[in-house]
């Protein structure tokens, strides 16, 4: 299995952003996941602040795994849809000036129902956004966990190859009742992204929630040997979850992945 490249979620190291970068980098971290909001949120960067972050990425010898794009309402929900359409394209942008290839985005929760108006809703909105990727060069990865990566894959498989792909979370699906390796399984190469997260299993009379890098439910060996059968090359971004102390899980995590 070729070296796992692994970076860090900057949004969970409590520190300015400069100095965050900074810590990413002294906890091991090749890469570093940025959110598009506040100061980076789509629009807001001038060319000189794209310069200036890329020049401190440089400085702390990081790479940019993506840009993660919150957004208050899926792409199934046609109230404000323009908006939205347009400030994703907007974060493609963006996310390709600083030197990312790779988009992160809710886009709501996918339709069983191939014949449904919000499922054709979804599609058609999916195949703008893949079509603005290929002239701007940044790709949306669709964040899995809110259905079955066979659901989502049903709806991915519908757009050319190379253009949408899925941010695998582990932790997400486990959380929401779904299996992390059918869903590695069933999306295949179309996996662009993976956030290295764990959870425990929804237990009787309790609920699950997230816990350390391999101290929950997932089952990371036989991920990430689905993941080597499809030769997936890309980022390991990891975090520290409630509870836990971000400059003591970060690099414990680090070296699970590394161990592994």
């Amino acid at each position: 299995m070729a070296k796992l490249r692994v970076g860090v979620e900057l949004a969970t190291l409590p520190y300015p952003f400069k100095e965050a970068l900074e810590k990413a980098a002294e906890l091991g971290a090749e890469a570093v996941e940025l959110e598009a909001k506040g100061e980076l949120a789509p629009g807001q960067l001038s060319s000189s602040g794209i310069r200036e972050i890329r020049h401190w990425l440089e400085d702390y010898g990081l790479r940019l795994s993506a840009l993660r794009l919150p957004l208050s309402r899926g792409f199934d929900s046609p109230e404000e849809l323009e908006r939205r359409i347009a400030t994703t394209k907007t974060a493609m942008e963006t996310a390709y000036k600083l030197g990312a290839f790779v988009v992160l985005c809710p886009i709501g929760q996918v339709p069983q129902d191939q014949q449904s108006p919000r499922w054709r809703l979804l599609a058609e909105v999916m195949d703008e956004l893949s079509r603005h990727g290929n002239r701007v060069g940044a790709q949306l990865a669709v964040e899995t966990g809110t259905e079955p990566g066979e659901r989502l894959a049903s709806l991915l498989n519908h757009l050319p190859e190379g253009t949408i792909g899925a941010d695998l979370n582990p932790g997400n699906l486990k959380l929401a009742g779904f299996s992390p390796e059918e869903a590695a399984v069933q999306l295949g190469r179309r996996i662009l992204h993976v956030h290295a997260t764990d959870a425990s299993a929804d237990l009787p009379g309790s609920r699950g929630r997230f816990c350390p890098l391999g101290l929950g439910g997932v089952d990371w060996l036989h991920l990430l040997a689905t993941l080597e059968e499809f030769n997936y090359r890309g980022w390991f971004i990891v975090t520290s979850p409630p509870g836990c102390d971000p400059e003591t899980e970060i690099p414990r995590a680090i070296g699970f992945l590394r161990r592994l």
